[in-house]
């Protein structure tokens, strides 16, 4: 087991009395001292705007914000740093290709492909752009373990042939930890003329994600689940596709000349990052990088494996708990629920014994609509957890029944 909590400044606190217990890291992960020193030393020593002056710190700050893209551009394998956006997130990257790629491509009765178990940040956009186009967004089902129906699959491109023109997909679900198969649901979608989006804010912490294996056309991901900053996210798309695609938003940066006879746009990256970044946070997001690369993803999987298995296994022994996702392939999150506590009553109590999980639908209402729940009470595991912390949680549960 890895032994890293004395990295996370956060967990030396107390809350309502007792120590800190952190299970909500699929929502945003705690920082390592090494990110909110860099953070800080770019504001103390480092301060000014990137891609726009001469000087001395800002050509320094460009140095760092450009190493960073280069330390994405390794960390997932992209053929070139000109095909790594950054954004705000992963919502911001999935809004940017549905209104980029969307507006010039997507036309009346075209089809995209999601699934049931979506985050509503891969839902809304693509209905957004739908309407917007005539077009229909259809919805891949799932089993009653959480697992994408692969035959349904196969059978929405026997269905809508070549009307589908963009699929967009969670590599691994938020609410249930299912890790999709990902490679071979893109091989589908590219054997039917179909592009494919990979929303990947779930795993790019959990394991490794190499965009050239996959073969997928964009993907999407966010620094703060990964240690890393919030506000600041990452967009891949192969270059031929960003190449093609309109500016998603104008301002300084993305242009080439300005005037007021006609404007001409950047090139890659710049075309797509107008406006002054969170500079600090892009900085900040390489020490991220560095320090979840230096424990070793072999080491990480090892650590929350057995988290996920020593969880299951307490969890499930507690009467009336009903584990809601229970896929052969799952990363380290849990989700469950119990027929006579609502899951924000559960969680108030939890919060009271220092123990933080999350409750309600986690944006993905149709979700629980499916597994008919209102809400679920979902528990996630990250490097810093230990197995004591499994024990805090069920002997909190245990102590919440008493009290419900």
């Amino acid at each position: 087991m890895l032994d890293v909590r004395s990295d996370f400044p956060a967990l030396n606190q107390k809350v309502h009395g007792q120590e800190l217990i952190y299970l909500d890291s699929a929502a945003t992960s705690l920082k390592p001292k090494c990110v909110i020193d860099r953070i800080q030393r770019h504001y103390q020593n480092e301060t000014a705007n990137v891609h726009r002056g001469i000087h001395y710190l800002s050509a320094e700050a460009t140095r760092f914000f450009e190493e960073t893209r280069e330390a994405i551009q390794h960390f997932i394998n992209a053929d070139s740093e000109k095909e790594c956006i950054f954004t705000k997130g992963t919502t911001d990257s999935i809004n940017l290709v549905a209104s980029s790629w969307g507006e010039k491509n997507l036309k009346k009765d075209d089809v995209i492909i999601l699934s049931t178990m979506e985050h509503h940040s891969n839902i809304v956009p693509w209905q957004m752009l739908a309407q917007k186009k005539e077009a229909n967004v259809i919805a891949c089902p799932i089993t009653k373990d959480g697992e994408l129906d692969l035959e349904a699959y196969q059978k929405l491109f026997e269905t809508y042939k070549d009307k589908i023109k963009m699929v967009s997909l969670v590599h691994i679900s938020n609410t249930l930890g299912t890790i999709n198969p990902i490679r071979e649901l893109i091989d589908i979608a590219h054997q039917h003329g179909a592009l494919f989006m990979v929303d990947a804010a779930q795993s790019v912490c959990h394991m490794p994600v190499d965009v050239q294996a996959l073969d997928c056309d964009f993907l999407a991901f966010s620094a703060h689940k990964m240690f890393g900053p919030t506000g600041v996210g990452v967009l891949y798309g192969k270059r031929e596709l960003l190449e093609k695609m309109p500016p998603y938003q104008g301002g300084g940066a993305m242009i080439e000349r300005v005037s007021f006879e006609g404007t001409t746009f950047n090139q890659l990256p710049e075309k797509f990052e107008a406006g002054t970044p969170h500079i600090a946070g892009v900085i900040a997001f390489k020490s991220a990088i560095d320090y979840l690369l230096s424990l070793g993803f072999e080491e990480i999987q090892k650590h929350e494996t057995s988290l996920l298995s020593y969880a299951q296994t307490k969890l499930q022994e507690i009467e009336g708990l009903k584990v809601i996702g229970t896929a052969k392939e799952k990363t380290s999150v849990i989700s469950f629920s119990f027929d006579s506590i609502h899951p924000h009553d559960l969680g108030m109590i939890l919060d009271q014994q220092g123990v933080a999980i999350r409750t309600g639908h986690h944006c993905t209402q149709p979700l629980m609509d499916f597994f008919n729940v209102p809400a679920t009470s979902r528990a996630s595991f990250s490097i810093y957890n230990t197995l004591e912390d499994v024990d805090k949680l069920v002997s909190s549960i245990l102590k919440a029944k008493e009290l419900l």
